[in-house]
């Protein structure tokens, strides 16, 4: 077996069907499907069987302990000589392992990760989160599949893969439970290991349902940046800095405008900045709507950054606490 696809799955079996479902239709067939459901009250299982004829497919559960050690816990049972991390709330397009395969052999990478992209039938909240996470006026394109972040690219878990020597010589992820995944991948860069971008080994990724939960998670995406930079001195960068220079700004502009004459003045930037998302959006799906709730992705994108780096900043350097996400109870709901 060439690839062990490795799935963690915590609370969502009707996202879990449709990525097997788009695994199913792959034309590269070499490959097993290792699904691990993660302390989940409504679990998978039934689903994981209905594709017993169609995926050479195991299912396990197991008690919660996030998705990093979901993903070992898969690996240390997966026959394949490469592991593949797939979230749950992707689908992949059929020609997907045929790409993979090819990079894998004519470059030969150690590790691996792909973009993603969003599909026609996304809602359109959905939409709009994707244009926050992968606009060059927000996360500097990064998420869309930039090759280059900070000097290297960081394969990101959604879309990742490594060879069974590398998982062997470092154990896999951390039990960091929020940015495990790019922990991993500055830790094989550290080491030495081939890790490439695959442009083409996209997926379809749906991310969060409403803002709510977005904010929950890139508020943690924040936090996690402090963590990692703790672990691996060095790695933070001045872009990571951008969303909550942005945070801060956009406080500074309503006190500014409540408390000096002419504050509003203040806005002028910010009021720059909102138009050039609105056509940026409008121009990608040529919808006012959606082009309006770009601008509400974007915000919530770098607002819930922003508060959640200056959380970490002030919980693990100032205040030396130890390392600890937010929402942790809600995050899925």
């Amino acid at each position: 077996m060439k690839y062990s696809i490795v799935i963690a799955v915590f609370n969502r079996p009707d996202e879990l069907s449709e990525l097997l479902e788009s695994l199913a239709q792959q034309t590269f067939n070499d490959f097993e499907v290792i699904v691990v459901e993660d302390g989940s009250s409504v679990r998978a299982e039934e689903v994981c069987a209905r594709f017993g004829s169609k995926l050479q497919i195991d299912y396990y559960y197991k008690e919660n302990s996030g998705p990093g050690p979901s993903r070992n816990y898969g690996c240390r049972r997966a026959s394949g000589d490469y592991f593949l991390f797939i979230d749950s709330d992707c689908t992949v397009p059929s020609q997907y392992l045929e790409v993979v395969d090819f990079s894998v052999s004519s470059l030969g990478l150690d590790a691996f990760g792909g973009p993603d992209r969003e599909h026609e039938r996304f809602s359109p909240i959905q939409k709009a989160i994707s244009f926050a996470m992968t606009s060059v006026l927000t996360t500097g394109g990064i998420r869309g599949g930039a090759r280059r972040v900070g000097g290297a690219f960081h394969p990101r878990s959604f879309n990742m893969g490594i060879s069974r020597a590398v998982f062997n010589a470092t154990d896999g992820f951390a039990t960091m439970r929020f940015g495990e995944d790019v922990e991993f991948s500055i830790r094989m860069i550290i080491m030495g290991y081939n890790v490439k971008l695959i442009p083409d080994a996209w997926v379809y990724h749906k991310r969060r349902t409403d803002f709510s939960k977005f904010f929950k998670q890139v508020h943690n995406s924040g936090i996690a940046r402090i963590n990692i930079s703790l672990r691996h001195h060095g790695t933070l960068k001045l872009t990571h800095f951008f969303p909550t220079a942005f945070t801060l700004y956009l406080a500074f502009a309503l006190v500014d405008t409540i408390i000096v004459p002419y504050g509003w003045a203040t806005f002028v930037p910010l009021a720059i900045y909102t138009l050039a998302l609105f056509l940026q959006g409008f121009v990608r799906y040529r919808s006012i709507l959606l082009g309006v709730s770009c601008i509400a992705a974007s915000y919530v994108q770098l607002i819930g950054y922003g508060t959640g780096f200056i959380r970490g900043l002030v919980l693990r350097v100032i205040l030396n606490r130890p390392e600890q996400g937010a929402f942790e109870e809600t995050f899925y709901k």
